[in-house]
């Protein structure tokens, strides 16, 4: 079968790799209808997190089950299913938690061993724990809808869950990238009252503000935190969403907090030596967040999708075949696209 691989900084390849297969019983083979591109894949793309040449890439896929271990129960050949970006064993004290990212028995797709998402086909370790079945009757023109709950809906909402985001809530949503947009989504969903969506790309403010934004800051910076101020009677906000993972962007979040709010992170950390610590004990900032257990918010989120209620699916604005997955990549590393479907 032929999937992605990555051998360096800007070199993505499609090649053809040992096709998925069965190994143990608890195994599912699921056959790739659409996958996508993440914007952690990015790092990796850009060189700054460093991948052995010719691994595979891409962890957000749905597809159609074609093969089964004897021991799956929860899924049959022929089910539409959504893959959470890390598989899971789902009878674990984690997974009973509802933390499904610190399985003992899970991994990341992608991981040495284990298929990608951007290829043709996933072998699917644990599928009982890992798969969520879409009804058969739910619509094809959701299956975008559907691919964003793999990862950044679910990111998106673990950044808002963790920043305590409930009604009557004011936020700010640090970061412009599906991620964060899906945060001001989630934000919305969570009953929000006001949505401080930040970032200078007017298409992605566009969205934003169909997602539910009521207020929108181009600027960085210290320009950036005062304008946060003036909107907030100079409090700042409640809940903070922090979707980018730098120095700069905690910087902003810790300042735009007010004091005793909350500050939900899921951008992947890069370039950040540490939290100030005696800054968020004096101010009495929480902090939460992490990798997002989206495994653990898919059932809820897709009712919603099904329901009509949320629609995820304007993050994407570009679609690509896998023979032309590299070009996916450098729309996004240039910025010309937001989020790209991969189709094989």
């Amino acid at each position: 079968m032929r999937a992605t691989t990555i051998h360096g900084a800007n070199d993505i390849r499609v090649e053809e790799v040992p096709d998925a297969a069965v190994r143990q019983p608890t195994d599912a083979v699921v056959r790739v209808e659409l996958a996508c591109i993440c914007g952690s894949d990015l790092w990796a793309y850009r060189g700054v997190a460093k991948r052995e040449g010719g691994a595979r890439i891409g962890h957000e896929f749905i597809g159609i089950v074609e093969e089964v271990g004897g021991d799956v129960s929860s899924v049959q050949v022929g089910d539409r299913v959504i893959a959470p970006f890390v598989w899971s064993d789902g009878t674990c004290a984690y997974c009973a938690a509802g933390l499904q990212t610190s399985c003992p028995e899970g991994g990341f797709w992608g991981s040495k061993g284990s298929d990608g998402g951007q290829g043709e086909a996933v072998r699917v370790p644990h599928a009982d724990g890992t798969l969520v079945r879409v009804p058969s009757d739910a619509e094809a023109k959701l299956l975008p809808a559907f691919l964003s709950l793999s990862d950044v809906m679910g990111t998106g909402h673990h950044a808002a869950v963790s920043a305590g985001v409930g009604p009557g809530s004011t936020v700010a949503v640090v970061g412009d990238g599906a991620v964060g947009l899906c945060g001001v989504l989630a934000a919305k969903r969570l009953g929000a009252e006001r949505i401080i969506a930040m970032g200078r790309h007017e298409d992605r403010a566009a969205v934003a503000k169909l997602f539910g934004a009521t207020d929108q800051v181009s600027v960085r910076g210290e320009a950036a935190v005062e304008q946060i101020k003036e909107l907030t009677g100079g409090l700042g906000a409640t809940s903070v969403l922090e979707c980018v993972g730098t120095e700069q962007s905690w910087t902003t979040a810790m300042d735009i907090v007010r004091d005793g709010g909350r500050i939900g992170y899921v951008g992947v950390p890069h370039e950040m030596p540490g939290l100030p610590l005696g800054k968020l004990f004096g101010r009495n900032i929480n902090v939460g967040g992490g990798v997002a257990p989206a495994r653990a918010y898919l059932p809820e989120l897709l009712a919603d999708v099904l329901a009509g209620r949320i629609d995820p699916s304007p993050v994407f604005d570009k679609t690509v075949s896998l023979d032309d997955v590299a070009a996916g990549y450098q729309a996004m590393d240039e910025r010309t696209a937001l989020k790209v479907i991969v189709k094989p």
